[in-house]
C-alpha cells in the first residue's frame, strides 16, 4: 500500500522531504561527473526517533562508522507509526532509486520489502551461523536471507517473584495451566489483604491499527496448542481446527476471572502500567527488550523475573519482532552497504555487553529463557536450566503484500471471542474463509523480482 494511499498530506510530504535530503547528499558529494569523495551512504533508519529504553546512540555510532572506514552515512529518519514507515520504505524501494542504500526491516516486513532487497547470505556467511535458526528464517524468503538481525526480540512472560515466594512458589509457570492455578491463588490472596483491584495476569487485549499485540499472542497461544502458524510456508491455512479453538476459548475464559474485563482494550502500555507502576498484577506478557531496557526506573523492578511464555499441548514459542538490516538491490553502494551492517551487528552486541556491566546489583531472576536469548543476551541464560521457548514468526513472509489484511482479519476474529461477541468455533470458521480470500486475491500477479 502506498504512503498517498492512506495517510494523506502529512505522509506525502514526509516522502517529498526524505527523496529531497536523498537528492541533496547526492549533490554536495558529487561533482564534474567525477565519483563521490568520501562515498556517502543512505540509511532509512525507522529507529531514529528512538523508543523509551533506546541505546543505540544511533548518531554516535555512525560518526564512529565513518572515522573507522571514511564512508560517510546519511541517516534518514522516518515517520512515528510502523505503517508509515513502510510505506515509506516501499516507496523509496519501488522507485528502482540508487539510494537509499540500507533499510530497517521490522520482522512483519520481509515478505513485502524481500523482492526488491539483495540476499545477504554470501556476505555474512560467517556471522548466520552464531544467529538464532529461527530469527533467521523469519528474513528467509524465496531462498534469499533480505535481512540481518540487528535489534531482535521476543516475547516473553514478566512476574513477581517475591509474590510468587510468598505464595510458596518456587519456580515460575511452564504451562498456561500452571499459570491460572499461580494466578487464581495470588490474585485471591492479594485481594484478601484489601487490594481489591488486583489481578493474576495482564496482556495486550486491543485491536490496533498500529499494534500487533494481539497477532502475536494469538499465534502463541495456538502455535502452543498445535494448532498451526496461521498460514504454513506452503500456504495452507491454519486457523480452523480443534487447537485453536481450545486456546481462544481458554483466552477467552481469562477474561474477567483472572485477567481485568477491560483487557480487551489494553494496549501494551495500558498492561505495562498495571503491572510496572501500579504493582497490581501477578504476570504480564512484554518483549525482551522492554524489560531488559525499558524498565530500569520502574517501581517493581527488583522483584521481578522473566521467563519463556508458558507451554501449552504441544510447545512452548515466543514470537519473534524487532528489526533487522536488508540491502537495496538497486544500491549504489553496495560494499559499503555491507561494511555498514557488519559495524552496526558488531556495535550492537557491543553496546549490550556494556549495558549488562554497566548496571551491576540490579536484582534481576532469569528462569528458563526463550532460546534465542543466548545469542542476543547470553547473561539471560543460565547453567542447568532446561530449555525455554522456541521462537515463532508471524506469518509475513508467505503473505507477503498482503499481511496487513492477513493480521486485520486474524487479530479481529480472535478479538471477537475475547469479548464474547462471537464463539471461538464460528469466528475460526469465518476467518478461515476470509483468509483464503485474502491469500487468493494477489496470486495471479507476479511478484517483482522474483524471477
Amino acid at each position: 500500500m502506498r504512503c498517498s494511499d492512506r495517510r494523506g498530506f502529512a505522509c506525502r510530504r514526509f516522502l517529498h522531504l526524505v527523496k529531497a535530503g536523498v537528492l541533496l547528499s547526492g549533490v554536495l558529494f558529487s561533482g564534474c561527473g567525477k565519483p563521490a569523495q568520501p562515498v556517502t551512504i543512505t540509511f532509512l533508519d525507522a529507529e531514529n526517533q528512538g523508543v523509551p529504553g533506546d541505546h543505540r546512540m544511533i548518531s554516535d555510532v555512525l560518526q564512529e562508522f565513518t572515522r573507522e572506514t571514511g564512508i560517510r552515512v546519511n541517516d534518514l529518519s522516518t515517520p512515528e507509526d510502523n505503517g508509515s514507515k513502510l510505506d515509506l520504505a516501499m516507496d523509496m524501494l519501488r522507485s528502482g532509486a540508487t539510494s537509499p542504500d540500507v533499510y530497517s526491516v521490522d520482522t512483519i516486513w520481509a515478505g513485502t520489502m524481500g523482492a526488491y532487497l539483495i540476499d545477504l547470505q554470501p556476505y555474512f556467511a560467517s556471522e548466520i551461523p552464531s544467529q538464532d535458526r529461527d530469527l533467521i528464517e523469519s528474513y528467509m524468503v524465496k531462498g534469499k536471507l533480505v535481512a540481518m538481525p540487528y535489534n531482535p526480540n521476543v516475547a516473553v512472560l514478566v512476574y513477581r517473584r517475591d509474590l510468587l515466594a510468598e505464595y510458596g512458589y518456587k519456580t515460575p509457570p511452564r504451562t498456561w495451566d500452571e499459570l491460572e492455578k499461580m494466578a487464581v491463588r495470588i490474585q485471591a490472596g492479594e485481594r484478601a489483604k484489601g487490594k481489591k483491584d488486583f489481578w493474576g495476569f495482564v496482556w495486550s487485549g486491543a485491536i490496533s491499527a498500529e499494534s500487533e499485540a494481539l497477532m502475536g499472542e494469538g499465534l502463541e497461544w495456538q502455535a502452543a496448542e498445535g494448532g498451526g502458524h496461521i498460514i504454513e510456508p506452503d500456504g495452507r491455512i491454519s486457523v480452523n481446527n480443534q487447537d485453536v479453538v481450545r486456546a481462544w476459548a481458554r483466552a477467552a475464559h481469562w477474561v474477567g476471572w483472572i485477567s481485568p474485563p477491560s483487557v480487551v482494550s489494553y494496549t501494551n502500555s495500558d498492561a505495562e502500567n498495571i503491572f510496572w507502576v501500579s504493582g497490581m498484577a501477578a504476570f504480564q506478557l512484554e518483549w525482551a527488550l522492554t524489560y531488559e531496557f525499558g524498565v530500569l526506573d520502574k517501581p517493581f523492578r527488583d522483584k521481578v523475573g522473566v521467563t519463556s511464555l508458558p507451554a501449552g499441548k504441544s510447545a512452548r514459542v515466543g514470537a519473534l519482532g524487532a528489526y533487522s538490516l536488508g540491502i537495496s538491490r538497486t544500491s549504489a553502494h553496495r560494499a559499503e552497504a555491507v561494511q555498514l551492517i557488519q559495524f552496526l551487528i558488531r556495535k550492537q552486541a557491543q553496546s549490550r555487553a556494556s549495558t549488562h556491566v554497566e548496571t551491576p546489583g540490579r536484582k534481576v531472576e532469569y528462569f528458563e529463557v526463550p532460546l534465542v536469548m543466548k545469542h542476543i543476551y547470553p547473561w539471560w541464560c543460565k547453567a542447568g536450566d532446561s530449555a525455554g521457548s522456541t521462537g515463532v514468526s508471524r506469518p509475513a513472509v508467505v503473505a507477503g503484500s498482503n499481511y496487513e489484511a492477513v493480521s486485520k482479519a486474524y487479530s479481529q476474529a480472535l478479538h471477537s471471542v475475547l469479548t464474547r461477541q462471537s464463539t471461538a468455533p464460528a469466528a475460526a470458521a469465518v476467518l478461515e474463509s476470509e483468509l483464503g480470500q485474502i491469500m487468493s486475491s494477489n496470486r495471479a500477479q507476479p511478484v517483482a523480482g522474483s524471477h
